[in-house]
C-alpha cells in the first residue's frame, strides 16, 4: 500500500493553485492526482513522492490533512486493463469506493489509485491474479 494525502479546500479560484505552490516549494512531486468538488469545498486527493515532507508543508500552512493509505495497481495501458482489474475485484465483492489515475509509468503500463472497502483481501487477490501493487518506495523513485 502507499500513503494518500487528501487536502481540504474552499471551492474558490486559487486554491488548487496554492496548494501546488506550497508543495512546489517544499520540493515535493506529485505522482497522482484527484479533484472532488461539491459548490463550497473540495478534496484533493494526491500521492506525493515523499509524503511526511507534503503533509508537514501543508500543515505549516494551515491546510487541514488526512493520511490514508491505498492501492497502487500496475494496469495493463490496452483496452481491457481497468476491466481486468476492476471485474477480479467486483467477482469478490470488493467495493471500488474511488479510484484515479497516476502519472506513474511502467513499461506498457499505466498505475491506478484504489480505495477499497478492503484493502487487505484485495491485495492479496490482485496479487494472486500476478497483478503487480506498487510500494512507496515504487513511487518515491519511479
Amino acid at each position: 500500500m502507499i500513503r494518500q494525502i487528501a487536502v481540504f479546500l474552499e471551492n474558490k479560484p486559487g486554491r488548487l493553485a496554492a496548494v501546488a505552490d506550497c508543495l512546489s516549494r517544499a520540493g515535493i512531486n506529485i505522482r497522482a492526482l484527484s479533484v472532488a468538488e461539491t459548490k463550497d469545498y473540495g478534496v484533493v486527493r494526491l500521492i506525493p513522492n515523499e509524503p511526511e515532507k507534503a503533509k508537514e508543508a501543508l500543515r505549516k500552512e494551515g491546510y487541514a490533512v488526512i493520511e490514508t493509505e491505498v492501492l497502487a495497481v500496475d494496469v495493463p495501458d490496452k483496452p481491457g486493463g481497468l476491466a481486468s482489474v476492476t471485474a477480479l475485484l467486483s467477482k469478490e465483492e470488493i467495493n471500488i469506493e474511488y479510484c484515479y489515475a497516476s502519472v506513474i509509468r511502467l513499461k506498457e503500463s499505466a498505475v491506478l489509485i484504489l480505495q477499497v472497502d478492503n484493502k487487505e483481501r484485495a491485495s492479496e487477490l490482485l496479487k494472486k491474479a500476478g497483478i503487480r501493487l506498487l510500494t512507496q518506495e515504487d513511487v518515491k523513485t519511479v
